[in-house]
């Protein structure tokens, strides 16, 4: 009996949506696309929920059918349900809105979070800035460190605070130009480890103790291209250890500046520097004659801005901002005729240009300092050149791995040394200011 009207499927009278309708329909005629997914998705098995997400993604049937030797001249369509899925990713920690907030925030402000690691623990600020941004000047370091825009763990710092690992620095907006990396010169590496190795008074497997010239500066700041820190570069390892600095001088300052050949012995020296084991000895040409031959002077220091926008540091008192105490013993060696007096110097706090204000707040500024001298319509004798006549004569330290101590001597530079010939005075003799207290 033949009803009238289509089926389910649409596919004429009497004909079902069912897959064994396919065989028996007439050629020409084959069921819908609906139907025939529906008849697939009816027979193909399922796997549960978890099974799906553990599952290594479908592969079509061409994927299937392509190591076959039919593969070659039959084409099957790829299918959606059949196409290769991407497999189940691990769920993110941050949802995709709180990532691109963080982002608008670091794109808008710059600001940055550097977590310490364990490798920069115990390390001073400022080396760390020095360390995660090379191209960072110093005085661009002490900017943002004095304007209080870094914070360590949400606090202000100063500039030789020492981190912990685990704290989280804020770097404000630094602006930094991308440096372009310029491959480095084999002659010019060459010429600059020569001159080390011409300045080296001393050297181990993990220590230098370099004699520095006047005039050449010990790290990079505004307009500084040539100094310490970058030769040192040249003398990198195989493994990419740099050697690195543990304490400074100034500019002007000439003789014993120690070096770390590894990153143990910049942090056992850097421990050695900060407890005040380390002795240090300078020698210094003075204005006048102090009435006290052997004496020990203690005051308060803090930095102040001259007229000139340069920085010095001035005596200050105590619980002022930033003052910080300061010790000094000096000893006068020798005298020339009450006009200039040899000065051994003994600092046993290290802060910066502390004997330098400390010589001046005694009323005898150094010979040739630019910064501290302040004697009005004072001439230099002949054939003493305006040079400062300040040298770190003289370093004792605990060798870092307990191999006993490193006691290096450095040389008068040669300014120094005419003065010295000049004034008739002997270096040779023994040097009263070793016996001074350490505190």
């Amino acid at each position: 009996m033949r009803t009238g009207g289509k089926g389910p499927g649409g596919r004429g009278p009497g004909k079902s949506a069912g897959a064994g309708d396919r065989a028996g329909a007439p050629r020409g005629k084959r069921p819908s696309h609906d139907a025939r997914r529906a008849a697939r998705a009816a027979t193909r098995p399922r796997p549960d929920a978890d099974e799906r997400d553990v599952r290594a993604p479908a592969r079509s049937r061409a994927a299937v059918d392509a190591g076959s030797p039919k593969a070659a001249t039959r084409k099957m369509p790829i299918r959606k349900a059949d196409a290769p899925k991407p497999a189940a990713a691990e769920a993110p920690r941050r949802t995709r809105a709180e990532a691109k907030a963080e982002a608008s925030q670091v794109l808008a402000t710059g600001v940055q979070q550097l977590v310490v690691s364990a490798d920069e623990n115990e390390m001073r600020i400022d080396r760390f800035l020095e360390s995660r941004f090379p191209q960072l000047s110093f005085s661009h370091i002490q900017r943002i460190v004095r304007k209080g825009e870094l914070r360590v763990d949400g606090k202000r710092a100063d500039s030789k605070d020492r981190l912990a690992e685990g704290q989280t620095v804020r770097i404000p907006p630094l602006k930094l130009e991308q440096q372009a990396e310029r491959p480095r010169s084999a002659k010019a590496d060459a010429d600059t480890i020569g001159f080390l190795r011409s300045i080296t008074l001393y050297e181990d497997d993990d220590v230098m103790v370099l004699n520095k010239p006047a005039g050449l500066a010990v790290q990079g700041g505004s307009g500084t291209t040539r100094h310490v820190d970058q030769m040192l570069s040249a003398l990198t390892d195989k493994d990419g250890q740099k050697p690195r600095l543990v304490h400074r001088l100034d500019k002007d300052t000439a003789g014993c500046l120690v070096i770390a050949k590894s990153r143990f012995a910049a942090a056992t020296l850097a421990k050695t520097f900060r407890s005040r084991a380390a002795r240090k000895v300078y020698w210094a040409l003075v204005v006048g004659v102090p009435r006290v031959k052997q004496g020990r002077i203690s005051t308060y220091l803090a930095r102040e801005e001259a007229y000139d926008g340069d920085q010095r540091m001035a005596v200050a008192q105590h619980g002022e901002d930033g003052a910080m105490h300061a010790v000094t013993y000096y000893a006068v060696v020798e005298t020339a005729a009450q006009k200039l007096a040899w000065l051994s110097l003994k600092p046993v706090t290290g802060r910066t240009h502390q004997l330098r204000a400390h010589t001046t707040h005694i009323g005898h500024p150094i010979v040739g300092d630019p910064k501290y001298f302040n004697i009005q319509n004072w001439e230099l004798p002949g054939g003493i050149q305006n040079k400062l006549h300040l040298l770190a004569r003289r370093i004792v330290v605990p060798h870092p791995r307990g191999k006993g101590t490193i006691d290096v001597s450095a040389p008068l530079p040669p300014h120094m040394r005419q003065s010295w010939n000049l004034l008739g005075f002997d270096d040779a003799p023994y040097d009263p200011i070793v016996e001074a207290p350490d505190e």
